[in-house]
């Protein structure tokens, strides 16, 4: 069983547009609600690959019944906390012209009784699974150091945490020592608190994390693809080309991927080509938080993995 934690889920508002333009009328082609948080999308992926997932977090109102209610009818093992507040919605504005643009609400804010109840069940929860994905900003009202106090008593159950934030979050996070994390360029930057040129910067940084404690630190690069560091070496992937329809939750289709290969077994080498090709079919679909399964077989065969000094 993988637990995923998402603190400020949010039903995702996908719409498509021939192009968004500021300060006039925009007409929407279509519109879709989708269960969304980036826990929430590792525990959709994984059940798509007929995993067995638990799923932890915060919800409230008529939103957080509607994420609820998606991922049990999905078979997640749902031990959602309850709070006051209303659970956010998000924006993703898919133009024809290929842009993607996000309006990100802040969600509720949390009281210190409803953080505590949470803990309570998290605590009950990680008992019952092998490895832990902790994922997405944390909502209002929410210390920063929440990740830390999360990964500190996963590692006390001996579970296996990986951890995917951003900010202080991830700068609190790391302190825990998890398993693995993975930012992207822009936090890792933020981690090291310079600006990282090229892939041999990139490398360097995420050694220095891997020095600190941290057994794996995977960065998503865009469509520069994916670096891997561990004490076992760096490796960089790169999966094919694909037509891009919506970018939103490959990220978390990179952490799920790493999910299953851990619980499995798998070397850093199968590991990233495998992650690659699931992140690049995410891409290819509309829906975030989904994969496209075939394509993803497809892709497998062609990423190519180069070992980096």
């Amino acid at each position: 069983m993988i637990l995923t934690v998402t603190l400020n889920p949010a039903v995702d508002k996908t719409y498509t547009t021939d192009s968004l333009i500021l300060g006039q009328v925009n007409r929407i082609a279509t519109a879709q609600n989708i269960a969304g948080g980036k826990g929430v999308n590792v525990a959709k992926i994984l059940r798509q690959c007929e995993y067995p997932a638990m799923t932890c977090g915060l919800l409230g109102g008529y939103t957080g019944l509607f994420i609820e209610d998606y991922m049990k009818s999905i078979g997640a093992d749902c031990r959602f906390t309850k709070v006051a507040g209303e659970t956010r919605s998000n924006i993703n504005v898919l133009a024809g012209d290929g842009y993607v643009t996000e309006l990100l609400e802040p969600g509720p804010e949390v009281s210190d009784e409803e953080l505590e109840l949470f803990v309570k069940v998290y605590e009950e929860a990680i008992k019952e699974c092998e490895l832990v994905v902790l994922s997405g900003s944390v909502a209002r009202g929410i210390r920063t150091d929440i990740y830390k106090r999360l990964i500190k008593i996963g590692n006390e159950n001996k579970k296996i945490c990986i951890l995917d934030t951003s900010g202080e979050a991830l700068r609190f996070g790391i302190e825990s020592c998890p398993y693995m994390i993975k930012p992207n360029q822009k936090e890792l930057e933020y981690l090291v608190g310079h600006k990282l040129t090229d892939i041999e910067d990139i490398a360097d940084a995420a050694r220095e994390l891997c020095e600190e404690g941290i057994a794996k630190v995977v960065v998503s690069m865009g469509g520069k693809g994916l670096l891997s560091v561990s004490k076992e070496g760096v490796l960089w992937a790169k999966a094919p080309s694909v037509k891009a329809l919506n970018t939103v939750g490959c990220g978390d289709s990179v952490v799920a991927s790493y999910a299953m290969s851990i619980l499995e077994g798998e070397d850093d080498f199968s590991s990233l080509k495998r992650a690659a090709a699931t992140a690049a079919s995410s891409a290819a679909t509309f829906q975030s938080g989904e994969i496209a399964l075939g394509l993803s077989k497809e892709l497998l065969a062609k990423v190519q993995i180069e070992k980096k000094d």
